[in-house]
């Protein structure tokens, strides 16, 4: 493979990645928090990308190691257990993409006046023109590296825009004045939860990045990843805070809007139409193709036909929205279950990292291990004390 076109995997991997990560409830979960935690929420943000990082890192090693999907990994360790996987990571992508086509309707609504259900429609026939073009998984990587800059970049203008307090951020990222588990637990659901940190790891192995001899890249591309979707999270989170530092009230209905009108007046809400729109469509991409890469092994008709089943995915996601539609506390709620899928799918690929039947001889450097087993302890007890004591209060 020419450098220049491994590069390019690399990085479409990455963007794939990151720019699942940054769907619609990306965009609310960001600014609800920085209303409710102010500038503490820098705190979050830093604990999100440390366990991102770690949590990442070792599921994207270990699937290019064992030259096959996280599925077929977990089946390996114990019969069942990739079923009982794909499940939890279908049934959660099936959940975000609703969010995320319901947000590519918010984004058209507000860009050309349309209704949502329209504009969520339109939209749906992009996410499926995408994946009925003959080179596919090429279109899919350019379209998220073309979206995800456009997102940064009128991020970052409207950040400037709303001339946050940079210095009181940088400070209680270090020394908050407080701590909250449930939004920690959110942001990497919403991060590397569920379906969206296989996302990048089964397209390298999907286009033959794998082996002992591909782990530079895998590195690279996953540390790029995290780096991409923590830009955007840090441009958001400052923006929004800078709105909320000058007295600003979100809006409950719509509070990522609220933000970019308040910042930069309608050029910033049209701005919000365009990044919604984009973090929205880039999304639904990210978690079709990846939700279907879980269940395409388990048959060969899926296998043969998995494009046509990634339209499928995409078009029953439409429908659902059209008749349930997408509260915000929905979209919160959805990001904390999905960091729950964490501890246990990082918990098997941990397990299979030392099965030589699995691995062959490759040893999984101790580091990653124990650093991959503290996030599993800590997502797990995290994940209990919100389900417990958080989420009641979204309600």
């Amino acid at each position: 493979m020419k450098q220049e076109s491994k590069t390019s995997l690399l990085l479409g991997a990455a963007f794939l990645m990151a720019t699942s990560a940054i769907g619609p409830g990306f965009l609310t979960q960001t600014t609800h928090f920085t209303e409710q935690l102010a500038a503490s929420f820098g705190f979050v943000i830093l604990a999100s990308i440390i366990i991102d990082m770690g949590a990442q890192l070792n599921i994207w090693r270990i699937i290019a190691i064992a030259e096959r999907p996280a599925q077929d990994i977990a089946n390996s360790l114990l019969p069942g257990l990739g079923y009982f996987l794909a499940f939890l990571i279908v049934a959660g992508g099936l959940a975000f993409n609703i969010g995320n086509i319901a947000g590519a309707g918010l984004g058209t609504n507000v860009l050309f006046g349309v209704s949502p259900e329209l504009g969520a429609f339109l939209s749906g026939i992009v996410a499926v023109a995408i994946f009925l073009v003959r080179e596919a998984g090429k279109v899919m990587d350019r379209f998220a590296q073309i979206a995800g800059f456009i997102m940064i970049g009128l991020t970052i203008y409207v950040m400037f825009s709303a001339k946050p307090p940079v210095a009181e951020a940088a400070l209680r990222t270090v020394a908050p004045d407080t701590i909250d588990f449930l939004a920690i637990i959110t942001l990497v659901g919403g991060t590397v939860g569920g379906y969206i940190t296989f996302a990048g790891g089964h397209r390298l192995l999907d286009a033959g990045v794998k082996g002992k001899e591909s782990l530079r890249y895998v590195n690279q591309s996953s540390i790029s990843a995290i780096g991409i979707a923590s830009i955007m999270r840090i441009f958001l989170f400052l923006a929004a805070l800078g709105v909320v530092a000058a007295g600003t009230t979100l809006n409950p209905d719509n509070p990522p809007a609220s933000v970019f009108q308040a910042a930069a007046g309608n050029i910033g809400y049209k701005i919000f139409g365009v990044i919604m729109w984009a973090a929205a469509v880039t999304s639904v991409v990210g978690a079709a193709y990846t939700s279907v890469s879980f269940i395409r092994t388990f048959s060969k008709t899926i296998e043969k036909y998995h494009k046509s089943f990634i339209v499928g995915f995409i078009v029953v996601s439409t429908l659902v929205f059209v008749s349930v539609g997408k509260p915000v506390k929905i979209l919160i709620l959805v990001g904390s279950l999905n960091g729950l899928i964490l501890p246990i799918a990082l918990g098997v690929m941990l397990l299979a990292a030392h099965k030589s039947r699995i691995v062959g001889n490759y040893k999984h450097p101790l580091w990653m291990t124990v650093f991959g087993g503290l996030i599993v302890i800590a997502m797990a007890y995290m994940g209990g004390v919100s389900l417990i004591e958080g989420i009641p209060k979204l309600f």
